[in-house]
Formats: C-alpha cells, structure tokens, sequence
C-alpha cells in the first residue's frame, strides 16, 4: 500500500494508553538503564547483550528491506530522468549541508576554545588503544578517491548483502531498478509486484522487530552507565557540551530554517519522530531505525521513490552531525596538544573532511577511523590525540547518530518538496496529529 492511501490516523481520544506507546516503553528503558548502571555496574555491564541483540535484528532486515523499497521506487516510478533528477538534487544538497556542517565545527571550535588550557604532552598518551582504528584508517586512505569509489561496487549482489553494506546495497538496488524499468512489459510487472509484496512482509516484520527496542536501549544505557560511570565525562566535559550545543543549534536553526522553506516545522517534525529518535539515542545507532524511518516518511506525503533513492544514500553521504564532530574534534586536539593552525590548516582539514565524511557509515568505529584519516593528511597535528576522545566517544556517538538521523529525514522531505513529491496538505495533517502506534504507519490499519 501506498503512503499516499494510507488512512490518516484517527483522533486523540482513540489512541492507546500512555503505557502501551514505544516511545514511553523506551524513555522508561533508558532510566531503568541508568538506575542499574549507577546501583549495580557489574550486573549491568552484562545486560549489554539485549542491546546486541536487538542491533543484530535490526541489521538482519536493513539490507533486504533497502534494496526492496529502492527497487520499487524506480521500477515504479517508470520516469528514469526523474530518478536521475532526484538523485542529482539530493546530492547537491548533501554537499551544501556537509560543508555547512563542518564549517560549523571550526567556528564553534574556535569561538569555545574546548582544548586551550588542557597542555597535553602527547608523549604521555598511551597510542595502544588506537592500534585498532589505525590498521582501518590506513585502509581507507590507501587507495584515495579511486578506492572509495571502487568500494561502492561489490564484489557480489550477495555478499554486499551478507555484509549488511547499505551504500552497495544501494548501488545494485539503483542499477537493478533501473534494469527492471527499462524492462518493462507484464514480466517486468510481476517482478515489480513481487517486491512490493517482499517489502511489505519485511516491514511486518520491523512492526515487530521494533516492539523489542526498550530492552535494546535498556542494555546499552545500562552497559554504558556501568563500565565508564555517569562522571566519565567530567575530563572532557566541555568538548561534550559543546558538540550537543553544535547539534542542536544547527538542527533547531539550520535545519529548522531549512525545512520551513518546504512548509514543515521543525518541532512538529522531530516529535513525529520521536520514537525514533530516542532509540537512536539509547542505542547510539541510527541503523536501527533505518526501515521504520523510511516508513514513516512515506506515511507523511514524502512519494516512495524519493524516500527510497535520499534516505539510504544518505546514510552514506549526509552526516551532518559527524561532519561537525570531525572539524570540531580535529581543532580540540590541536587546542589540546598546543598545536597552532594556520588557516591553511583550516582549509585543508575542510577539504579532507568533505572527502573522509564519505566513508563514515559501516566503518568499524567510524568517527576514530575517518578522524585518523583526516588527521593524517594534516601532519601537523599529532594524530596520538585521538586518544583524549576515544573514552567519550560513546556519549558523543549519541548525539552524533541523533544529529546524523535528523539531517537525513530534513534531507528526504527537502528533496521531495524541490522535486514537487511532498503532500503538503498530508503532511501537515500528520504531523498535527501524528499515530501513536507504529502498526498504523506499517500496515495502514487504524489505531484502536
């Protein structure tokens, strides 16, 4: 079923107790996670298998899920200079809003100064917990430009599935749906309806899946909580504050600004999403919630085959909140280690980081990874402190993935709105009076 058909939910006075929503489920998760974690830390510390669990759910249906809805899209769509116009659109958007992003980072980097004063002497870092990181970082810049764009092309349709990577995922998908459209004809169809069939049963099945999002969140708060402490964050506390203010400023301010232009406010936006975002912030993953977003946009007035094309290849291209991070924590340790910056330095951190940002999503903790990347193309900061935020970087990848998450749906609506395939009228409907189960979005079914 379409979203354009999908039933608007009904009244306030028929939705479901407080106690049976998500989103109550989870914020009683992520105190529960917090109480435990401060009373019983060890206990805690081995509850991190619920949040395991649920990421391996999650990762289970993202790659079959994403190549049925991109599929769909442009086979259905029928129109490939429209696909091709999209696609252009959101890239152009990507860029523009990267760039922003990690200019933000500098000037607030700069206007805070988080690092001055710190005067670390990098010869006291220990470098053995970034061998890890190190060994991938170098990967990635070996091969350049050309490397990430051969590593977009998989090597098998079914290994880029087996290995759950979303951007090649998404390049068999774009060429695959672009074959069945030129294909055509009463086959083509078949297969066209066959993957629509395929792709409602998976979001069924994420229906599900989700329902289990408070004990994922419950085990990664309370992991958390446990192993660094609830003053873990007191050495580096300024750098943390900082990035959540960067965060939220460009979210409320850039994107909010952003968004008004396609009719959407942005307060109203993120409280539609609040389930969502809030199991992104407990589980620090904004993969968890890929399908489920997807969904949503699409029940709201945003066409299938626009959510289809931006959503995913956002996930790759359009990390807004990383992209503040990466210039953000580049001149923390140079504040940090005392190293000056020349506004050569600036530029080229900015130009690296246009290119490194790239390869963030799917990358074994990505944001050490592509800051080891981006630091050793600016020699003159010692990369050994990358070692000053490793300890929080958990606290920082919650608001990283929130921030990430919301830049990409802003994206989706953006895009549709340029391109004419945003509801409007629906859209406003919707976000004044959002669903209150989940069921409803998946399935269309109205609330009891």
């Amino acid at each position: 079923m379409s979203a354009h058909s999908t039933p608007l939910p009904a009244s306030d006075k028929a939705r479901e107790p407080l106690y049976k929503s998500l989103f109550f489920q989870v914020v009683v998760g992520l105190v529960l996670g917090i109480v435990l974690g401060m009373a019983a830390p060890d206990f805690a510390i081995g509850l991190k298998f619920f949040s395991d669990g649920f990421l391996k759910l999650i990762s289970m249906i993202v790659a079959p899920i994403v190549f049925c809805v991109v599929v769909h899209g442009i086979a259905g769509t029928g129109d490939l200079k429209k696909v091709g116009r999209v696609g252009v659109k959101a890239l152009v958007y990507f860029e523009i809003m990267t760039t922003v992003a990690l200019a933000l980072g500098i000037i607030l980097a700069y206007l805070v100064g988080p690092g001055h004063g710190m005067n670390i002497n990098t010869a006291t870092l220990d470098g053995k917990a970034l061998s890890t990181y190190a060994d991938n970082a170098h990967k990635l810049q070996g091969g350049g430009f050309s490397s990430f764009i051969l590593n977009i092309i998989p090597t098998t349709s079914f290994d880029a599935l087996a290995r759950n990577d979303v951007l090649q995922v998404l390049f068999f998908a774009i060429l695959f749906g672009v074959a069945l459209a030129l294909y055509g004809g009463e086959q083509g169809k078949k297969v066209t309806d066959l993957i629509d069939a395929v792709s409602g049963v998976l979001f069924k099945a994420m229906g599900l899946i989700v329902r289990v999002a408070p004990l994922g969140v419950l085990g990664a708060v309370a992991y958390t909580v446990g192993k660094y402490g609830v003053g873990s964050l007191t050495q580096l506390l300024s750098l943390v504050g900082l990035f959540y203010f960067a965060v939220a400023f460009f979210v409320i301010v850039i994107l909010g600004s952003v968004l008004r232009l396609a009719g959407v406010n942005i307060f109203k936006f993120l409280a539609y999403l609040r389930e969502e975002l809030t199991i992104v912030l407990g589980t620090a993953s904004s993969d968890a919630v890929l399908p489920q977003i997807m969904r949503k946009l699409e029940y709201m007035g945003v066409k299938p085959s626009v959510v289809g094309l931006v959503v995913p290849t956002g996930y790759s291209f359009n990390l807004d909140a990383f992209s503040i991070y990466l210039t953000l924590a580049v001149v923390f340790i140079a504040q940090a280690t005392g190293t000056p910056l020349s506004f050569g330095d600036l530029m080229l951190v900015l130009g690296i980081s246009l290119v490194t940002s790239k390869g963030a999503h799917g990358v074994p903790g990505s944001a050490i990874v592509i800051l080891a990347a981006t630091l050793n193309a600016v020699p003159s900061i010692p990369a050994i402190g990358l070692v000053l935020v490793l300890s929080v970087d958990w606290f920082i990848g919650m608001a990283r993935a929130v921030g990430n998450l919301i830049g990409n749906c802003v994206a989706t609506v953006v895009v549709a709105a340029w391109e004419g395939d945003l509801d409007r009228a629906r859209a406003q409907a919707v976000l004044d009076n959002p669903p209150s189960d989940i069921a409803v979005i998946s399935t269309g079914e109205q609330p009891a």
